[in-house]
């Protein structure tokens, strides 16, 4: 994985980048690999859109995993803000020491204890400063960055344009190398232009029948490959109706692994129809999908 060809770089090719997301069991395309190639060589960020159980996160667990670096992970909800997503000052501590020189008469001016209280020890770093701080190698993850408000996603623009932060007590603090950073969002609203510039943008929909099939044959011990062939194809049918949520593919393993379980080793109407509450989440879809498998058999 690691390369001769530059400082900080941290893989040789995208084929490599390939093969070593195969061996932690991610089974990327060379679209994929050649994007986290770049993100790499070009110290830029990977915007990960497409729909909801295609892989996106696991791709940036994957990459941990397979540098043996630190998986700082930003989970994205509406309503966060600086205080969670970057820093904040532990004001409990930050009391209970100012209290401590009321009780102690020191004499110290207040300008040596803001000094105190306002230094490393009552830092409370939040995961935007922790993957900019970090010292060894490190992945960090900004998960469903479409659920936050644009404020917010401006303060992630800045951290992610220079990979600095800026603690006004304590100064700036800077990257002492450039984390892997990888964003990833449902497109459940539209980001700003701004932060797509800064990124790689790689879109990720749900895999080829071959593919599905090459994911369900690495996860699912056991299963013999013309029951993961029905499955796949299965799953494709689904997926093409006009469902409330459309199956992922850990769904998919989900409902192979079920199989499997069941002794199964052909997927016949019946069994697909008992076992659809696996892959499947709403009354819905499943009597949607149900009505589905019926008629393709007739």
């Amino acid at each position: 994985m690691t390369t001769s060809g530059g400082p900080g770089a941290r893989f040789e090719s995208p084929r490599a980048v390939n093969e070593s997301l195969r061996s932690v069991g991610y089974l990327a395309d060379e679209g994929i690999a050649a994007v986290v190639f770049l993100a790499d060589r070009l110290g830029k960020p990977v915007l990960v859109e497409g729909p909801a159980g295609t892989g996106k996160t696991q791709l940036a667990k994957s990459v941990s995993e397979m540098l043996g670096a630190r998986l700082i992970r930003l989970q994205c909800y509406e309503g966060l803000d600086e205080s969670k997503a970057l820093y904040e000052w532990n004001y409990k501590k930050q009391l209970l020491r100012i209290q401590a020189e009321q009780v102690t008469q020191e004499g110290e001016t207040w300008k040596e204890l803001e000094e105190d209280i306002f230094s490393e020890p009552f830092l409370m770093p939040r995961p935007l400063l922790e993957a900019i701080r970090a010292t060894e190698p490190a992945v960090l993850l900004i998960d469903e960055v479409d659920r936050v408000e644009v404020e917010t996603e401006a303060l992630l623009l800045e951290v992610l344009s220079d990979y600095q932060v800026s603690v006004p007590e304590m100064g700036t603090v800077s990257a002492t190398q450039i984390p892997l950073v990888f964003l990833t969002s449902n497109n459940t609203r539209e980001l700003s232009e701004a932060l797509k510039r800064r990124c790689l943008f790689l879109h990720l929909d749900y895999p080829s029948v071959e593919r599905e099939r090459q994911i369900v044959l690495t996860k699912v011990p056991g299963i013999e490959e013309a029951l993961a062939d029905q499955v796949v194809r299965t799953v494709k049918l689904i997926r093409a109706l006009e469902l409330k949520k459309p199956p992922s593919v850990s769904e998919t393993l989900d409902w192979a692994r079920t199989l499997v379980i069941l002794g199964i080793s052909h997927l016949d109407t019946a069994t697909a129809k008992n076992t659809l509450n696996v892959l499947l989440k709403h009354r819905s879809d499943i009597d949607r999908a149900a009505k589905e498998l019926v008629t393709a058999e007739e």
